[in-house]
């Protein structure tokens, strides 16, 4: 009864029985799987839990008496204070981009550059390089409008082009630094920060190709039109569409609530990645406080906020709207990002309390005396890790804590960045619903939970199959040692 893995397959079947057997909403589902999971969970574990996390005995010991309402209510907030702000913000600059036109203009500028043929391998492309210096989120939430705006003009193949924003941000998430996932994995595995960013690179545009064929097969096989939703009804994106270039802002103010985000989160992530003075930046003072206001707006939380305001500005020019048709139009924005904050947190609760049940070290206690290659080995401890209990970030630290010793032995074989792009390709298998960033991806592209199963989890699963595939070949062929 208190197995870690009993345990999981308790939540497993509250979850997917409760969404899509007994239709419940997926905010009362998880929170059911969470508690339940929780009250499976024998005391000791989540100690140990807490004592693994480097916690003195004695807060071990208070933090897992704790009730199960305060330990769930904890991990909701947790999950909470990563993504809160910026979904509602990213709500409203996704629905001001619509209803302003902006996102009108970018596409049809997109368009006289890709033509609309190559349309989603533009997608595809610009959310991977984008991802690698910005939150995977922060891209979804930027580039999701785009798609349902290029969806509506095109007429046809919004799940390719959801899918092909999807495949690229969550490759460079496990690839590329300064990413958080392959920061952390060069540190734990003393790789070079350089050496880190160009196999990533390599390895994550060969998987977001393979990715995008993938999509192009979905799109067929299944196709999922463009759908009505509050923020974004299609009787007012088409209204949109078929307006004159004279009635959508210019491409700067349609850039700009994307752009600012994106541009300050770029220069944070590269000092914060690459710059280790403390103190003053250069010996002009001018200079420095213009750097630290660069680096304050930089912040995740102030940029996509800053970008919010830009887009209720461009929004507010555009239509020369009253205050309190923008107060309404915010209000409608909200709900919709509110939303997605509950289910997202929801999913955040149970995976924490999975991963108090001790599901991460039962799996690797499993895999310890397991003797393999360790490239795959590295792949299916990830994998299994992270389909588990739904945190990629978990099982990277998970994986990279049982091989980082077997990384530093001079007869590996191979760099041991190959163990890093292999653990990467296994955070990719299997995302669903104990993952808060599957609520992301379902809820900004208006796919149903069963749909997401059938397109998001696949497409991201063969592509980390890729990726390890992949890895295991350039070791062969060029082990650099």
């Amino acid at each position: 009864m208190s197995d870690p893995i009993f345990i999981l397959l308790v939540g497993i079947v509250i979850v997917v029985g409760g969404i899509i057997g007994l239709k419940l909403h997926p905010f009362l589902a998880l929170l059911l799987a969470g508690i339940t999971v929780a009250l499976l969970t024998p005391l000791a574990s989540v100690e140990q839990f807490y004592l693994a996390k480097g916690m003195s005995a004695a807060e071990a010991l208070k933090l897992s008496h704790k009730s199960i309402g305060d330990r769930i209510g904890t991990e909701f907030g947790n999950t909470c204070a990563k993504i809160g702000i910026l979904i509602a913000m990213a709500a409203i600059i996704g629905k001001a981009m619509l209803d302003s036109g902006a996102a009108e203009k970018i596409i049809r500028s997109m368009l006289k550059v890709t033509g609309e043929k190559n349309a989603p391998l533009g997608f595809v492309l610009s959310s991977f390089f984008l991802t690698i210096p910005v939150f995977v989120d922060t891209v979804i939430f930027l580039m999701m409008p785009l798609a349902k705006a290029m969806g509506m003009r095109l007429g046809k193949n919004y799940l390719l082009l959801a899918l092909s924003v999807i495949a690229g941000a969550v490759m460079a998430n496990s690839y590329v630094p300064p990413s958080p996932g392959p920061l952390f994995l060069i540190g734990a595995m003393n790789v070079p920060i350089g050496l880190m960013m160009v196999c990533g690179s390599l390895l994550g545009l060969c998987t977001i190709i393979v990715g995008y064929l993938i999509a192009i097969y979905l799109n067929k096989k299944m196709p999922i039109p463009l759908r009505d939703s509050p923020d974004a009804r299609l009787e007012d994106i088409a209204e949109i569409a078929n307006k004159d270039d004279k009635d959508l802002p210019s491409l700067g103010w349609a850039l700009l609530p994307a752009l600012f985000p994106l541009l300050t989160i770029c220069i944070r992530s590269g000092f914060e990645a690459f710059v280790t003075t403390k103190g003053d930046w250069t010996a002009f003072s001018l200079i420095n406080h213009f750097i630290d206001i660069v680096l304050f707006f930089g912040d995740k939380n102030i940029a996509i906020t800053m970008g919010a305001i830009f887009a209720l500005i461009v929004l507010s020019r555009q239509k020369k709207t009253s205050k309190e048709k923008i107060t309404a139009f915010v209000q409608t924005a909200l709900m919709t990002g509110g939303g997605i904050i509950l289910i997202t947190a929801s999913g955040g609760a149970f995976g924490g309390m999975l991963q108090q049940s001790g599901i991460s070290q039962r799996i690797a206690d499993l895999t310890s005396s397991y003797q393999m290659a360790l490239i795959p080995l590295a792949f299916m401890i990830t994998a299994i890790v992270r389909t588990a209990q739904g945190s990629a970030t978990v099982a990277l630290i998970t994986a990279s804590g049982i091989l980082a010793g077997m990384a530093q032995n001079p007869n590996l074989g191979f760099h041991p960045v190959y163990l890093c792009l292999a653990i990467g390709s296994g955070a990719k298998l299997i995302p669903w619903m104990n993952d808060a960033g599957f609520w992301i991806m379902c809820k900004t592209s208006n796919l149903t939970e069963t749909e997401a199963m059938k397109t998001i989890a696949p497409m991201q699963s063969l592509m980390g199959v890729t990726g390890v595939i992949l890895t295991m070949i350039a070791a062969w062929f060029f082990p650099m040692v």
